[in-house]
Parts: structure tokens; sequence; C-alpha cells
């Protein structure tokens, strides 16, 4: 079963926000707690300083053990903190609370106050159910370590504020990571809802029914699916209106000469002693229907051949001017018969290419045959020249012109613009592929009413895209 991507989306959601907390917490409650244990290591440091320098300054001239026994509570009587007096060989020498202690007691504080350090310590002790914290300083006489003084303070008070704190902060944080939770199931809906409807059309876009449109309009990718569904389904309409056209037309073109062929054959059969001229003129008709025919099969079969990329070029090294010669005079006769000018510029200077001479036979008498099917008693204009690393052939006539609705699809499959006299409406089509197949350009230009350019760019010999 496929996962919603609207539960992707919350589990994504809720586990960042979780992770995120998380490190939060961890980081806030070690701040805290770092702060706290400062805050009582800072303030038994100021005690433990003041009782040091209060001893240096009075009872310097004195023995530790005389202040001891004689003013023992001079010690403690600026702090509420349990106090300690190691002598230097490690041996407990007073203790306000009177807690008793051996050598086997002392902590990493002691050791580095007996060096001449100040030394902090936080622990279990076995006299306290709480954990403590010591802090340890030397006792200096005349520049000498006489013994350590020991400050040592619970850290129940201490920790129950941390505790509290903690407690407030993870209460915080499930809050924050419910709350997001909800925040994340709405933020998934509305990412989530679009993609469902966009989903919904494309399902039934791909059933066949093209005519369904998707109405979600953001601005982002979501919304540019949505316009790009819509836009695909409008250009599949129209493709498919022109192949209907396509498959309406070319049945009625193929139907036309075979009625002719049909019934001229049923005519010259029926009729033993038919008039030699009038069994001229069928057979003439059968002839040409016959070539029409011809004509649009071959038409269909390059179609195949293109659509389905099993089209191979044979290009062999071609005088392009013997060739645009061959096809000017296989064309003039009809350009004469139907009062056409056709005017040929072929330059000099042109250079062989390497090109597939029937293809681009195929290609020029295409394209002047549609020049000479639009221009009645007009021009048509031939030029061929060379520019830069192309041979360019342009062909030019004053017919009416294309219409600029139909400029865009004039080289598509099956499109026949509304004033085409074109059988399928593959002929442009198949001419684009051809020289697309050279590496080369086929460009349409026309203005409504004032006729045709069509340029064809091929590569000289030598030359690379």
């Amino acid at each position: 079963m496929r996962k919603s991507i609207k539960s992707r989306l919350i589990k994504s959601f809720v586990l960042i926000i979780l992770v995120t907390v998380i490190f939060l917490e961890v980081m806030l409650i070690t701040g805290i707690r770092d702060h706290y244990y400062n805050n009582v290591e800072d303030l038994l440091s100021n005690q433990i300083e003041f009782s040091t320098t209060f001893y240096a300054r009075y009872f310097s001239s004195s023995n530790l053990y005389d202040v001891i026994i004689d003013d023992i509570d001079v010690f403690w009587q600026h702090t509420t903190a349990q106090v300690q007096i190691w002598s230097l060989e490690g041996e407990l020498l007073m203790d306000s609370l009177g807690v008793l202690l051996d050598s086997d007691d002392i902590t990493p504080d002691i050791t580095q106050a007996i060096a001449g350090n100040k030394g902090v310590w936080t622990g279990n002790v076995s006299y306290d159910t709480n954990p403590v914290m010591s802090v340890a300083m030397p006792i200096m006489h005349q520049g000498n370590i006489i013994g350590v003084i020991r400050f040592i303070s619970s850290m129940e008070e201490t920790l129950n504020i941390i505790s509290q704190i903690s407690r407030f902060l993870i209460i915080m944080g499930i809050v924050v990571v419910i709350g997001s939770g909800f925040l994340s199931l709405f933020l998934a809906n509305t990412i989530a809802k679009p993609l469902q409807e966009v989903t919904a059309v494309a399902e039934k876009m791909a059933d066949g029914q093209f005519k369904v449109r998707s109405y979600v309009k953001l601005n982002d990718e979501i919304g540019r699916l949505s316009d790009t569904l819509n836009y695909m389904a409008e250009e599949i309409q129209r493709k498919e209106t022109l192949k209907n056209d396509f498959i309406s037309s070319i049945s009625h073109e193929l139907r036309t000469p075979l009625t002719s062929i049909k019934g001229w054959a049923v005519t010259l059969m029926g009729d033993d002693e038919m008039d030699k001229e009038l069994l001229q003129d069928g057979l003439n008709i059968i002839e040409k229907e016959s070539d029409r025919l011809t004509h649009m099969v071959e038409e269909l079969l390059d179609f195949s051949r293109f659509t389905s990329g099993r089209i191979s070029l044979v290009k062999d090294k071609i005088d392009i001017k013997e060739t645009l010669k061959m096809v000017i005079y296989q064309l003039m006769p009809r350009a004469i018969n139907n009062n056409i000018n056709f005017e040929v510029d072929i330059d000099d200077e042109i250079n062989p290419i390497i090109a597939d001479e029937n293809r681009i036979k195929q290609v020029l008498i295409n394209i002047l045959d549609n020049a000479f099917k639009f221009t009645e008693k007009g021009d048509v204009n031939l030029k061929a020249y060379e520019e830069g690393k192309y041979l360019k052939i342009v062909i030019q006539d004053n017919g009416p012109g294309i219409l600029e609705s139909d400029m865009p699809y004039v080289k598509e499959k099956f499109y026949k613009g509304k004033n085409s006299k074109s059988h399928s409406g593959i002929g442009l089509s198949i001419c684009d592929e051809i020289i697309s197949l050279h590496d080369g350009l086929l460009e349409i230009e026309s203005n409504y009413g004032d006729g045709t350019k069509v340029t064809i760019s091929l590569l000289k010999e030598g030359e690379l895209l």
C-alpha cells in the first residue's frame, strides 16, 4: 500500500521539530546546570578567599594548630558552608560538622590545594544523601603552604531549582511538539490537498478525459504542474483534432483518385468499340491519378519512417549546384504552364556539400510545389548562396502568405492551415525532419497577404555545429 505524501510530510515535520526540541532542551538544561553550579562555586570561592585573606592578615604570626585550638571559629564565622582544615600530609585537622575522615577520603580538590592551586570537586559523600560541591585552597604563611582550607556545600537546593526548571522546559517542549504536530497537519494539508487535486485531474486525463482542467492556482511548483497539465491536455486535444482531420482528409484524397481510376477502368472494359482518343484520355487520367496516389503513399511512408526513427540518410559529397539545376529543370514546365515567373539566382562560388541528394531534392520539390500552389500568375524566386558556415537556399513567393495564427504550427505533423491546399498536412513536417537530420535549419517567414519566404540552411563541407 502506498503511503500518502501527507503522512510523509507530517512525519518529516514532526521528526525535525522533535529532534530540534530535544537538542535545545539538552543545551538549555546543560547551560542552566552549569550556570547554577558556577554560582555555587563562585560563592564558595569568594567565601574561602575571604577566610584565607583574613587569616593571613590577622593570624599569620600564629601557628595553624594554635589557631585551630584557640580561635577555631575564625574559619567559619563568615560562611554557612561546612569547613575543613587539612594538613599537608593529608590529615583532617578540623571539620565544622565533626565529621571524621582519613587519608582514603582525600578528593582531587584537596590534592590540588596541597599543590598550591585552587581545587574544585563535585560528588557524593558518605554523610550526606545529596551531592556536594567543595572548594579547597592553600593556607599561606610567609609564602609557604602550611595547610589547606576546604568549604563544602550541599547541592540539594541547587539541584531542586535545576530540577524545577528542567521539568518546566520539558513540559514546554512537549507542548511545542504537540502544537507543532497540529501545525504540521495544517501545513501538510496546504501541500497535499493541491497535489491530490492535480493527481485526480491527471488520472482523469490518463483515462482519456482531456476536457477536464485543473483549477489549482498557486505561484509555486504545484501551480506550474497544474498549468502544465492543462497545457498538455489542450495540446493533446489539438493534436487529436489534427489527427482526425488528417485521417478524414487523407481518406477523401485517396478516395477521389480511386473513384476516377475505378470509373475509367469500368468504362474502358465495358466498351469494345471505344474511340481511340477517349481511350487515350482515360488511360492518361488513370496514370495521373495513380501517380497522385503513389505520391501520397510515399509521403505517408516517409512520415511513418521519420516518426518511428527508422529513416537513415545516405550522405555523400554532392554538387549542390547540379542538384538545384535538376530540380529547376524538372519544375520549370509547371511554372510556365501556370504563368508563374520562376526566377533563379545560384551563386557560382557555391561549394559541394555532404548530404543525401535524394532527400534534399525531396525538400526542394516539396517547398517549390507549395510555392507554385499558392502563387497564381505571380513570382517565385529561388536563390542559393554561401553565408558563414552555411549554404543558404531561399525560396520566396508573392502569394497570399500564411495567417499569423497558423505560423507557430505550420511545421507540425498533420497541421493544415486555414488556407492550406495540402493533401495531408505532413509535407513541411517531413521537410523539417530531413533538414534536421542534416544538422541544418528550415525557417519560414510570412506576412499574410505579402507572400512567404522559406530559408534552408545546410552546413558546408567540413563544417561542424
